[in-house]
C-alpha cells in the first residue's frame, strides 16, 4: 500500500478492500467502478449500432477486475452513495434513484458503444439526467478509458447532497476526476486506485489542480 497526501486529499495505491477498514470517517462514496464487462477499448461505429468495431485512443487498455462481476455490497451501507455502471450490476442493488449521463449529441445516438451511462444513487426512486458532451469523441485530454467529465462528478456531489467540507471516498479512483470535482466544490477527498499507472496519473492531475489559484467568491 502506497499513500500520498495533499491538503484535504489522501490517495492510496492499493486494493480498496484493504483500505475499507480505514474509512470510518467517510461521508459519501461516489465512484465509477469496474463493471465486469471485460471491455478492451473497442467501440461499435455505425448508425443504430451496425457497423465495424474499431480502435479508440485506449484500445487494448483494460481496467483491473473488469473481467469479473462487480459486487457493490461493501459500499451500499454508506450514508450517501453513487455508483456508475449500475446497469451491469443492478440485480445486486436495492431500489434507489437513477442518474443518466447523456454523452452524445442527438445525431450521434446509436453510433457508438453507448449513448448514455447510468448510475445508481442510494435513496429515492426518481430518474435524473444530465447532458455533458465535453468528452465527445476521442478527446486528446482523456487519460483513462472510462474517464468521466469533472462537471458530471460535481453534479453527482450536489445530487447526493454532500455537504461542504465533507469527506468523499472514490474506491475506484481511476484518473482522479472525482477528486478534482471535490477540490473545486469544497469537499475533502479520499481516492483509492490499484493500478499503479492510473494512480500516478491521478496524483499528477490532483497536484496540478491544487496548484491552481483559488477563486474566492
Amino acid at each position: 500500500m502506497h499513500k500520498v497526501e495533499f491538503e484535504n486529499v489522501t490517495l492510496y495505491n492499493a486494493d480498496c478492500r484493504d483500505v475499507l477498514p480505514l474509512m470510518s470517517e467517510v461521508d459519501a462514496v461516489i465512484s465509477d467502478p469496474p463493471y465486469g464487462m471485460a471491455w478492451d477499448g473497442k467501440v461499435t461505429r455505425g448508425k443504430n449500432g451496425t457497423g465495424k468495431t474499431g480502435p479508440t485512443k485506449h484500445h487494448g487498455k483494460t481496467i483491473l477486475h473488469d473481467n469479473e462481476p462487480f459486487d457493490p455490497a461493501p459500499w451500499v451501507n454508506f450514508d450517501r452513495v453513487i455508483l456508475w455502471g449500475s446497469n451491469h450490476f443492478g440485480c445486486r442493488l436495492p431500489v434507489g434513484t437513477t442518474l443518466v449521463w447523456l454523452k452524445r449529441y442527438d445525431e450521434g445516438f446509436g453510433s457508438f458503444l453507448s449513448d448514455a451511462e447510468v448510475a445508481w444513487m442510494k435513496g429515492g426512486h426518481g430518474v435524473y439526467c444530465k447532458r455533458d458532451v465535453s468528452l465527445q469523441g476521442e478527446s486528446k485530454e482523456r487519460v483513462h478509458p472510462t474517464q468521466k467529465p469533472i462537471s458530471l462528478m460535481s453534479w453527482c456531489l450536489d445530487l447526493a447532497k454532500v455537504p461542504q467540507k465533507a469527506t468523499v471516498l472514490d474506491p475506484y479512483m481511476g484518473s482522479g476526476t472525482t477528486g478534482i470535482a471535490c477540490i473545486r466544490t469544497g469537499r475533502k477527498f479520499i481516492g483509492v486506485e490499484k493500478d499503479p499507472e492510473y494512480f500516478a496519473t491521478a496524483c499528477k492531475r490532483i497536484e496540478q489542480e491544487l496548484s491552481q489559484p483559488v477563486l474566492v467568491l
